[in-house]
């Protein structure tokens, strides 16, 4: 890692990470008498460990010019690696928090353990740790290959990287120690936010200078999904995050909206994250691996560039269908409602892309798990993406809305697309990445398909049950008029359902790990196995090498 740094990029390194250590200091001064002090202590010593790292290294012999010949693939690897280890950790406390519905009592008397705590380390750490890893370690490697160009340096992708664990390390110690701002999604405090935003401008930095020096006259349908990811969740973060701390020494901070303002900032942000951060860029994952994997183009280059212009579109004025029957104007709900439907046209084009591109592939999903992950993958983001636009609709969204059925939706979009997404590009990727012919156990990668499809289906269709039941029984009445049902008895009605759910998340998480066993092997094995020959197609072009036309060009 510092090796291959060269001695200007390690003086930026030093002097980079004394400065995170200064911060550090200050914050943990200034907050000696709140949690936040706490932060300023890791923050400190992650600042200090990245000095001593560096200085370590630092008079060993500078890297050749001969890296050039080569893509710069190190953040990579380990950006992988830790979407693997982010993944089992949200995803353990994804089956903890599932268990607690049915048995309360496993709070085990801890502050620290109650729902409340450990519920957003599940989504952030499945979310942005595994999520956010994944998309940082495939967008550096799909978007050198399809411009042919090295990134512009080697200090700014370990910078992104590392840089935004410590945001997650910041945001799950946080949430253990009761911090947090109350924002769906959002839920770290000031000082998290604006690290956040520092590490997001120099990643968007990144894509722009290595688009600028590419050497393929036109952008790849996947950098452009990308490209959406990076910079709309910018956007997204700066204006739902604007908030005013209570001083500069206190993590607590009140946000700048109030009433159903702050309620259509919070929605307009949660809806678009699950657009641009959970759909858009791992849709460039999916316009990339897949054809790839399939060994086919992909089926219309021109309609997955339609569904991207109409998915940027039209997503971002659907998200006040979380509003319906609030104190929101009326217009406003309709106008979310009516995108939500018209936004099923370029998701389902993008699904169906997808699928058309394995035609006369058909036999290779049949034999190959990770082609199988992508293919159920493109199914599942059409059918919750469906789901998505029926659960819009006013007249179905008062039957499914603060019930189970929207966890039901959430975790068919989680588990069936994002996650299984993720995990076949991985395991297309590994090898590719650590120069062997193929995983270190393929029969390993089918058990993790068939762990991960059942749990997914098992907790699904579970929370479709339980949320359609309980909002039947919420608007039962009797003869009378009033309730046939109390709150108490549909909570007795779910406890089944919330069984189910925990084992079928169990069963997801059971797949993770033998994906981090398998991936681990890969790694440990790599050497021993024989490298591929390499071949002209994985090297950047060299300096002063003309634009590679394409056919038709």
């Amino acid at each position: 890692m510092v090796a291959g740094l060269t001695v200007a990029e390690r003086q930026s390194a030093i002097t980079i990470s004394a400065l995170v250590a200064l911060c550090g200091l200050v914050m943990a001064i200034a907050g000696h008498d709140d949690l936040m002090g706490v932060h300023g202590v890791i923050i400190l010593l992650c600042g200090l460990g990245g000095v001593f790292l560096v200085l370590s290294k630092y008079f060993e012999p500078e890297p050749s010019d001969e890296r050039l010949a080569h893509y710069y693939d190190d953040p990579t690897k380990v950006g992988i690696v830790l979407a693997l280890a982010w993944g089992v950790v949200g995803m353990f406390f994804g089956v903890w928090v599932a268990a607690l519905l049915a048995w309360p009592d496993l709070t085990f008397d801890a502050a620290w353990a109650s729902f409340g705590r450990i519920r957003p380390v599940h989504t952030s750490g499945v979310i942005f740790g595994f999520g956010g890893n994944a998309l940082i370690a495939t967008s550096f490697h799909v978007l050198q290959r399809t411009t042919r160009a090295r990134l512009p340096d080697q200090f700014s992708p370990w910078f992104v990287l590392l840089g935004y664990n410590l945001f997650c390390v910041i945001a799950a110690s946080g949430y253990l120690m009761g911090l947090t701002q109350s924002k769906e999604y959002a839920e770290p405090e000031w000082y998290a936010d604006i690290w956040l935003v520092v590490v997001w401008v120099v990643y968007f930095l990144i894509y722009i200078r290595t688009l600028q020096r590419r050497k393929e006259p036109h952008i790849y349908v996947a950098n452009w999904y990308y490209m959406a990811f990076i910079l709309v969740v910018a956007v997204l973060h700066i204006v739902n995050n604007l908030a005013v701390p209570v001083s500069f020494g206190h993590a607590k901070s009140y946000s700048l909206f109030s009433g159903v303002q702050d309620a259509m900032t919070q929605w307009w942000y949660g809806h678009n994250a699950v657009a641009f951060f959970l759909t858009s860029g791992f849709l460039g994952m999916m316009y990339y691996y897949l054809p790839k994997r399939a060994d086919r183009p992909i089926f219309s280059y021109r309609l997955s560039i339609i569904s991207f212009w109409g998915i940027t579109f039209m997503y971002m004025w659907a998200g006040s269908h979380h509003l319906h029957y609030t104190a929101l104007p009326q217009w406003v709900q309709t106008l979310g409602m009516t995108f939500s439907v018209v936004l099923l046209v370029p998701s389902w084009a993008s699904a169906g892309n997808a699928l058309a591109t394995l035609n006369g592939a058909w036999h290779k999903v049949r034999d190959d798990a990770t082609l199988r992950f992508m293919m159920v993958a493109a199914v599942f983001y059409g059918l919750s993406t469906f789901e998505g636009s029926f659960m819009a609709i006013r007249a179905v969204n008062s039957l499914s809305h603060y019930t189970d059925w929207t966890v039901g939706h959430v975790h068919a979009g989680a588990l069936g697309w994002v996650a299984m997404i993720t995990f076949g590009s991985l395991y297309a990727l590994v090898p590719w990445m650590w120069k062997v012919d193929q995983i270190y156990s393929p029969k390993l990668v089918e058990v993790h398909f068939w762990l991960a499809l059942s749990g997914t289906v098992i907790y699904v269709f579970s929370m479709w049950n339980s949320g359609i039941i309980q909002g039947l029984m919420w608007r039962t009445y009797n003869s009378s008029g009033t309730l046939a049902f109390s709150f108490i008895d549909s909570v007795v009605a779910m406890h089944p359902y919330y069984i189910a759910r925990t084992v079928g998340g169990l069963l997801f998480l059971l797949g993770a790990i033998v994906a981090s066993y398998n991936v681990g092997m890969t790694i440990r094995t790599a050497r021993a196995r024989t490298a591929p020959q390499a071949t002209g197609a994985d090297q950047p072009a060299l300096p002063g090498a003309g634009p590679a036309l394409q056919p038709g060009e």
